[in-house]
């Protein structure tokens, strides 16, 4: 069974950081392209960044030179690093497995999705 875990969410004050990760099993990193998406209070969801199945990555212009992706294929794991948070990060983060790395969601590959881990930034 495919399937992805998100965890790390939590509550720190702007300009702190979380390390997000997501979990996959059923499947390895080779085979799917992992994208983080994050969806804040009566906002629509939107793409964050995405790694590919050969460790490239793309970041959302929202988020760049703030947040980094990475991932572990010995743990099968992919992490999001979040740096200088602002209260605007406040989401709940989703990671999802992609056909390619776009992180638009009205773009996006989507074939599955993990639950999501809620970031709340405090001002």
């Amino acid at each position: 069974e495919v399937q992805l875990q998100a965890s790390g969410g939590g509550l720190v004050q702007a300009g702190g950081s979380l390390r997000l990760s997501c979990a996959a099993s059923g499947f390895t990193l080779d085979d799917y392209a992992i994208g983080w998406f994050r969806q804040a209070p009566g906002m629509e969801r939107e793409g964050v960044s995405c790694i590919s199945t050969h460790g490239g990555t793309y970041d959302a212009d929202s988020i760049k030179g703030r947040f980094t992706i990475s991932s572990d294929n010995a743990k099968n794991t992919v992490y999001l690093q979040m740096d200088n948070l602002k209260p605007e990060d406040t989401a709940v983060y989703y990671c999802a497995a992609l056909g390619f790395c776009i992180v638009d969601p009205a773009l996006a590959d989507f074939r599955f999705w993990g639950q999501g881990t809620l970031v709340t930034v405090s001002s």
